[in-house]
């Protein structure tokens, strides 16, 4: 006798199936574990030389499989996903809402919905012939993709890569309000931790080729000397020696430009993240873009009684307080110290965990009263002296 104890009611499925093939589909992704393994397969609308069909990505740990299927193949493949068991998650979005599905060890489903999305209209088949233009596609970015390991030897991007690909553009067109609006004489970025440096290319090469700024010297910093050496190798296939350098070293110990016009810190680890603000402010950078990554600062440091008692009790929930507090005190810090300040999204919350963007641009009076005041009071009530307040005057810190 089969256990189907954690299958999902009929009546659900149903509606995840009417919602995977009408009008308005925008993502259909299950996650779970498999042979110790993290596994994740995902369905979305594309529309290849005119014709619809269902891209299905299958990632089991590191390794990555995209295949273009007809409705009768998706379909199929519809009903693989729903007859899954055990621990696992189903999160469908569509422009009628967000479905999300958690089936835990005991089998029952927990089912939340969302809100509908704006308009069908913001859907956007994917594929090879997609319209919306990205960053990366306003130049001939294929050598710099190739040399990059995102493109593929004929220039494809590659399926394992799209995730990243899509976080580049996404980063760019982040920054575009920050940039200025006619070509400067000269433009300085430092990246702080660098690591495999897409972005930090990505970047040079579109201000370079796609906005034809005339002198751009980009930074990168990085502690690991393996990174440094693998980007260097790819300053030279792009033959971009005397533009691009890079740097093996702490961001606190790197030969940095006199007041750089960009510095950016994406996934710097813990408190690297502080160090790079830090710098930033210190050189009186005129602009600031920011992905933090893992944070453990103020984890133990959190303390509070009453009704945060109850709060602080649970690890994932301390942790991401945790995360929404450093993140706070990032954004206060650099109000205080003159910058207007913006935290967002800029992926989706699928797309990465760590989504979470703060920027940032000089033009506010450093010492606002009305930031410090604000500042303390958040100090006080928790108890905590943030690593990044090492970027305030002592008075204020």
């Amino acid at each position: 006798m089969t256990d189907d104890s954690d299958t999902l009611p009929e009546a659900l499925a149903d509606e995840i199936r009417r919602r995977v093939f009408a009008p308005g589909l925008i993502r259909l992704t299950q996650t779970l574990t498999r042979q110790g393994q993290p596994f994740r397969i995902s369905i979305r609308p594309v529309r290849i030389k005119g014709q619809d069909l269902w891209q299905a990505e299958m990632r089991d740990g590191t390794q990555s499989k995209t295949r273009n299927l007809t409705e009768p193949a998706a379909r199929k493949g519809l009903e693989d996903i729903l007859a899954q068991t055990g621990k696992r998650e189903l999160h469908l979005v569509t422009t009628e809402g967000d479905l999300h599905v958690r089936i835990g060890k005991r089998g029952t489903p927990l089912v939340s919905r969302g809100k509908p999305k704006a308009a069908p209209a913001a859907v956007v088949p994917a594929g090879n012939d997609r319209t919306k233009r990205q960053p990366l596609t306003n130049f001939d970015s294929a050598p710099l993709l190739r040399v990059l390991g995102i493109a593929a030897a004929d220039g494809t991007i590659r399926a394992s890569m799209r995730g990243k690909y899509d976080q580049v553009n996404a980063l760019l067109r982040a920054l575009e309000p920050i940039l200025p609006e006619t070509p400067p004489a000269s433009f300085s970025i430092v990246d702080c931790g660098c690591g495999k440096a897409y972005l930090t290319l990505a970047l040079h090469a579109y201000l370079t080729q796609a906005k034809q700024w005339p002198k751009v010297t980009t930074l990168g910093i990085d502690r690991n000397q393996g990174v440094v050496e693998s980007a260097r190798a790819m300053v030279q296939a792009l033959r971009l020696e005397g533009e691009v350098d890079f740097q093996c070293a702490d961001i606190k110990d790197a030969q940095w430009p006199q007041t750089p016009d960009l510095v950016m810190s994406l996934h710097a680890c813990d408190t690297a993240t502080d160090d790079a603000l830090i710098m930033a402010v210190r050189t009186k950078a005129q602009r600031i873009l920011c992905v933090p990554c893992c944070q453990h600062e103020l984890h133990h440091a959190l303390v509070g009684g009453g009704p945060m008692r109850a709060l602080l009790r649970h690890g994932i929930l301390r942790e991401r307080l945790a995360d929404l507090l450093t993140d706070t005190f990032r954004a206060q810090v650099l109000r205080i110290c003159g910058y207007r300040t913006a935290v967002m999204e800029f992926v989706s919350q699928e797309a990465t965990g760590r989504n979470i963007l703060i920027r940032a641009q000089r033009g506010l009076r450093p010492g606002l009263g009305e930031a410090i005041a604000e500042y303390r009071a958040l100090k006080e009530f928790w108890g905590v002296s943030p690593y990044i307040a090492q970027a305030l005057p002592p008075e204020e810190a």
